[in-house]
């Protein structure tokens, strides 16, 4: 436990999400899950209803003890009870962002234990709990969520409906505060509705080339290629850059007709967040073994209840489909997101 506190203390992730409708009516929502300091071990888990969970606390593996309601899928990082995104089944999908700065939770009390629930297991909780944001909502009022180390840095929430609701969890001196997220969008600090309002900076941005303009008789200004219409939008991997370019690419799609085709276009968009290892290191710090800061990239089409996945070391997209798991008799179960970390190359022959 004391190795999971000093893997995140100050090393906060950066983490990019993203959602989109179909034609058909599927709602997807898709993130990515940078770490830039050491390669992560992640894996995915499989809960089913009535397993039994306990939070941790800051003084050991004694708080909050809940039965699964719901069977849910979902990725962890490191350590298996940290599961920072899946969905369960009933569609309701939790995503765990971290929040460096600007989140506090209210101070730990040893007396409440059994009501104490530990940040980084929230998603976990929320999957195995509830089928709704107001159910979350509810429930939220009736714990108490705190930190296992302040040096860890607090995390905020996403959590989606399958019938496209969307908000945004975040906990301020103490208090919880849930945003509406209409617009799909999260990434990290500062809060989310300074996020909102930062993007008034950006109004200026449009999709395609800007169109010619002569500035005085004979001097006419002309885009130097397409896309002209981006200029200005940041190209830095910073929250708030990556915030802007996330709405840009996910507020400029065309609406696909199916929920596959719309996965597939969210694992497009999220290539602009895959960020090269040695961009955030001095050429002295780059660590070895990881090919990229952004670990996994995982994609969740809630009406067709199937969870898609990538690695650093693995490109190729894999899914896992809940309508094929039967949460009443399935096992609780841990596996790697790769059994062996090293890209599949498709060889063409030719004759």
């Amino acid at each position: 436990m004391a190795f999971a506190v000093s893997l995140f203390a100050n090393k906060a992730s950066a983490c990019t999400g993203i959602s989109l409708s179909a034609m058909d009516g599927s709602r997807v929502v898709a993130r990515t899950v940078e770490w830039a300091a050491t390669p992560m071990q992640c894996g995915y888990v499989v809960s089913p209803r009535g397993h039994m969970h306990q939070s941790y606390t800051p003084t050991g593996e004694n708080g909050l003890k809940y039965k699964g309601v719901y069977g849910y899928v979902g990725i962890y990082t490191e350590y298996e009870p940290f599961v920072v995104e899946g969905v369960n089944e009933a569609g309701l999908s939790a995503g765990l962002f971290f929040f460096p700065q600007y989140g506090e939770y209210a101070a730990y009390d040893s007396n409440a234990n059994d009501k104490t629930l530990c940040d980084m297991q929230f998603v976990s909780w929320v999957l195995s709990q509830f089928s709704t944001i107001d159910q979350v909502k509810e429930g939220l009022s009736k714990i108490d969520l705190v930190t296992l180390s302040h040096k860890i840095g607090a995390v905020h929430w996403r959590i989606a409906e399958p019938n496209g609701r969307m908000v945004v969890l975040e906990v301020v001196a103490g208090v919880p505060h849930f945003y509406e997220n209409t617009l799909g969008v999260l990434t990290n600090a500062p809060g989310f509705n300074w996020h909102l309002t930062n993007l008034n900076n950006y109004i200026n941005l449009e999709p395609g080339s800007a169109p010619d303009n002569t500035i005085k008789p004979g001097i006419t200004l002309m885009p130097l290629g397409h896309g002209s219409g981006m200029l200005g939008l940041p190209g830095d991997f910073t929250s708030p850059s990556r915030f802007v370019r996330a709405t840009f690419f996910q507020t400029t799609s065309p609406a696909w007709a199916t929920g596959f085709d719309t996965v597939v276009q969210a694992f497009h968009i999220l290539n602009n967040f895959d960020i090269p290892i040695g961009s955030q290191h001095a050429k002295a710090d780059i660590p070895k073994g990881l090919p990229s800061a952004t670990q996994f990239t995982a994609a969740t089409d809630l009406k067709a209840m199937k969870f898609y996945y990538r690695t650093a070391w693995n490109s190729n997209i894999r899914c896992i489909n809940l309508m094929d798991i039967d949460f009443h008799k399935v096992k609780y179960q841990s596996h790697p997101l790769d059994q062996t970390q090293v890209q599949p190359v498709e060889v063409v022959k030719v004759k």
